[in-house]
């Protein structure tokens, strides 16, 4: 439903006194920059919030619900400024100085503040539309926090996702608004429509250039569209989308009209645009109509002129304070990537996200297994695990493409809905980037998610969302963490193609700040999946599609409370003739070939790629003096790689041979099972360049 300004009620009365210090604070930021510290390279990225200032600073004050989340952009510095943020911690951010909001590690209008009583600025990213999935993982956290584990924090609290309307032609937006109408979660989307795309017009980001019309009929939305300038009507639709979302309702979308009246950024002169256009829209200035508005109707000239003055001094006073701040130390570049101990063991933790800065963690679990009952396969045994930690943890969630009713297409959370319903274990669209990006969201309300990727290859549509969500807690200086097992199957099953049966692991080794997983067989599979459910870190637990039913990869099941600390190879074969290095489905192939060549070396699964186990590795050569890698993925800078050039490093003057290498040519997987095992590294392969090896 869409709804014209024309038909709201009359303007509510707004606190103009407590509305214009945030306008007038933020136009002294970008005045400041744009004239003095941009030109002296003392801030390197500058993104002026100036046309879009009156409307965030109109929305700042109906955000009152506890646990209300937003999803901020480049331009949102006045509404962060009006939820919290210090002038100070401003200036430190796009000034490269410590106590800033990433202490120099980002941007520093991509935005970020902690609250938990209160709302929560949800760490923004600096691509356009990536904001808008994660605010629906926090608006669905809202309906589970309140429906199921019954926290009254969360009760009437909403999630706000911020953007220009650029961004509504991008898949995040899309995927969000899917997820938003379909489930009709408790979320706005604030767009505020400039009419640039930085030199784009709206016109080619959608038909007509008004994404509210074009969603007039959307079903579920309630869509209203207005002039953001006009003060007589930017409070009445603010009003109004706010208190739809907060009464339950639905999702709303507010489209506000606004001029940009600075370049896209400080880099930007805008000769694109006529000297007409750029007047027309410094005729639209809002704060030059609300002055108009309210001087002197309301308030003098003289109180204007003084709370502008006031606005001015306080930026001044921070911006000498900042000026005697340090820059960040350059060894503090490599902290944070992953969750950090300290010199007593103890968690340095987050500020928000995960389960434990809620203290809802769990233990980690017993190192040794009790294997019980019968062998079981690796699918069994990764769904029973999932059921065990469903039970004991309530924040646990698991979703994805047919996760629910169907059991999953391999069969992993067969039985889950049912035992333990629809919130828990649920169906989504068929949207990577809404699945992670949800994901996101929800761990950063303190969730556990556990997100299902059907197959390997469908995890590029939500690339962006899985590379963010790996930098999240370095790019906020450790201030959040979006803790998450992403299940994803892959890898070759009987047959192949180069669509299902992609492994490519290394490309998320390469991914910063995300763990790595790829257990061989059902044990390891139990340990390493429980360890990464209870853990402080995202991580990718790749389940091969070979080794889900397969007859070698069968195990007792180990134990509820068994977990494999990730970084620990598992020793499958000893021997002092050589050593083979592997991981995923080659660890059999790989053991089926040692015997072959009758050949006592040592065979070693890493079993976790972030970390590896560099020091079995380089212990074992050392004394081996030999080494052969195997892997499934391609051969060109496969992780195969990595190993053989620390080998190269650490253990050349042990070596009595070549280190070699054996993997997949670089082609996709064949779909025919003939071409397949032509590409594969085989038993007999393996065993041939084994013999090899020991004979050079």
């Amino acid at each position: 439903m869409s709804v014209a300004a024309e038909t709201l009620a009359a303007t509510p009365a707004v606190d103009w006194r407590r509305i214009l210090p945030t306008v007038f604070r933020s136009r002294a930021l970008d005045d400041l920059e744009e004239s003095r510290l941009v030109p002296a390279r003392e801030v390197l990225y500058q993104f002026s919030a100036r046309g879009h200032d009156v409307t965030q600073a109109l929305l700042a004050p109906h955000l009152t619900g506890r646990r209300d989340g937003i999803a901020a952009y480049y331009r949102s510095r006045p509404l962060v400024l009006a939820l919290g943020l210090e002038l100070e911690e401003a200036l430190a951010s796009t000034m490269m100085r410590t106590g800033s909001m990433s202490e120099g590690r980002d941007i520093g209008v991509v935005f970020n503040l902690p609250s938990t009583e209160g709302p929560s600025v949800l760490p923004a990213c600096g691509g356009v539309g990536t904001q808008y999935t994660p605010a629906i993982g926090w608006a669905q956290a809202i309906r589970y926090h309140t429906e199921v584990l019954g926290d009254e924090r969360y009760r009437g609290s909403i999630a706000l996702a911020c953007g220009g309307e650029a961004s509504t032609a991008t898949n995040g937006f899309w995927a969000a608004l899917n997820i938003a109408t379909t489930e009709r979660l408790p979320v706005l989307f604030f767009i505020e429509d400039n009419g640039y795309g930085i030199s784009v017009k709206s016109d080619l980001q959608t038909p007509g250039g008004n994404i509210a019309a074009n969603l007039a009929s959307f079903r579920n939305l309630y869509v209203l569209d207005g002039d953001g300038g006009d003060p007589m009507v930017a409070p009445s639709l603010i009003a109004d989308a706010v208190a739809h979302v907060r009464a339950g309702a639905g999702p709303a979308l507010l489209r506000l009209r606004v001029p940009r009246l600075s370049g896209h950024s400080g880099q930007d002169s805008q000769a694109y645009k006529s000297a007409e256009e750029i007047a027309a829209e410094r005729a639209r200035d809002p704060l030059q109509r609300l002055r108009a508005h309210l001087v002197p109707r309301f308030m003098s000239a003289e109180e204007w002129s003084a709370i502008d003055a006031t606005a001015q001094a306080d930026v001044a006073r921070a911006l000498a304070r900042v000026e005697r701040r340090p820059g960040p130390a350059p060894a503090s570049a490599q902290r944070f990537v992953f969750s950090e101990r300290d010199e007593l063991g103890d968690i340095d933790l987050q500020l928000q996200g995960g389960l434990l800065p809620d203290g809802a963690g769990i233990a980690g679990g017993v190192t040794e297994p009790a294997p019980a009952g019968p062998r079981m396969n690796m699918v069994s045994a990764i769904r029973l695990t999932l059921e065990r930690e469903l039970k004991l943890n309530p924040r646990l969630v698991v979703f994805g493409e047919d996760v629910g009713r169907k059991g999953g297409v391999h069969a992993a959370t067969q039985g889950l809905q049912e035992k333990f319903g629809v919130a828990r274990v649920f169906d989504t669209s068929l949207s990577e980037e809404g699945i992670i990006g949800r994901a996101v969201g929800m761990a950063l309300a303190g969730l556990m998610p556990v997100p299902e990727i059907q197959f390997r290859k469908y995890a590029e549509p939500a690339a962006e969302q899985l590379n963010d969500c790996g930098t999240l807690r370095w790019r906020t200086a450790n201030r959040y963490a979006a803790p998450m097992v992403v299940r994803m199957p892959g890898g070759y099953f009987k047959c192949g193609d180069p669509w299902h049966s992609q492994c490519n692991e290394v490309q998320f080794v390469h991914a910063v700040g995300w763990r790595v997983a790829m257990p061989a067989n059902a044990e390891d599979a139990v340990g390493l999946l429980r360890s990464a459910l209870r853990g402080n870190d995202p991580t990718i637990f790749f389940e091969h599609r070979a080794m889900l039913d397969y007859a070698w990869a069968r195990r007792p099941y180990p134990g509820d409370d068994f977990v494999i600390p990730f970084g620990v190879a598992r020793s499958l074969r000893q021997g002092d003739a050589a050593t083979l290095v592997t991981w995923g489905a080659m660890a059999e192939r790989c053991e089926r070939a040692v015997d072959e060549a009758g050949i006592a070396a040592d065979v070693l699964d890493l079993r976790t790629l972030v970390p590896w186990d560099k020091q079995a590795v380089l212990e074992s050569v050392r004394r081996t003096r030999r080494c052969l890698i195997v892997h499934e993925d391609g051969m060109t800078a496969g992780f195969g790689a990595e190993i053989a050039a620390t080998l190269a490093k650490e253990a050349f003057f042990s070596l009595d041979a070549p280190i070699e290498r054996i993997a997949m040519p670089d082609v996709p997987s064949p779909h025919s099972p003939a071409l397949l095992e032509a590409v594969l590294p085989s038993v007999a392969g393996i065993a041939t360049a084994l013999r090899a090896l020991v004979a050079a």
